[in-house]
């Protein structure tokens, strides 16, 4: 009977963190992954993950950080997968012609759509990065642990991705190269 009522409380715990962590946690996984299909699938597949280990789980500290790193090893050892996939679809699409009418309507791109696609060409290990420290405003050292890294990789990689991200989006859209020439120190 004791271990009934342990069993039920476990679950009501379980499903409030469900209910409080699912936003954030579907978020992340859309900013490493780009693709809210593949996202949907990663957070239940990090749920699934996460109750056969609650009894454990709800004892830490951040369970939601240990989802989220879940979350994003699951992500990144998928990558290589979704690339090939995507490939695949790249070399199958076909070039629609542009509505002038409609181009001249909606106008130029604005820059944070510029900004996701630039951080969509990222390579999955800089975009899960700049993702948790960015985004998902993560400390250094909580991203090196999430990534099962060091501190120093972690600040190399986020160094390089920013430079990538500047290069990428400076050499599409020159009307935004004044906003992006910020000193890193000021986006940190």
């Amino acid at each position: 009977m004791i271990e009934r009522l342990r069993e039920d409380h476990g679950r009501a715990e379980f499903e409030q963190f469900v209910v409080r962590c699912t936003g954030q946690l579907l978020r992340t996984g859309y900013l490493v992954v780009w693709d809210l299909a593949e996202a949907e699938d990663l957070v239940q597949e990090t749920l699934v993950r996460v109750a056969r280990r609650w009894a454990r789980v709800r004892k830490m500290d951040h369970p939601l950080a240990y989802a989220r790193r879940v979350l994003v090893n699951l992500a990144l050892e998928s990558s290589e997968r979704r690339g090939r996939q995507r490939r695949e679809l790249s070399a199958d699409s076909v070039d629609d012609p542009i509505d002038e009418a409609s181009g001249r309507a909606f106008g130029r791109i604005d820059a944070r759509s510029e900004l996701e696609g630039a951080l969509a060409k990222l390579p999955p290990r800089q975009r899960a990065v700049l993702v948790l420290r960015y985004f998902v405003d993560l400390p250094e050292a909580e991203v090196a642990s999430i990534l099962g890294c060091s501190l120093g990789t972690v600040k190399s990689t986020a160094s390089r991705g920013l430079a990538r991200l500047e290069q990428s989006m400076t050499s599409t859209a020159p009307e935004h190269a004044e906003t992006l020439s910020t000193p890193r120190s000021a986006c940190r």
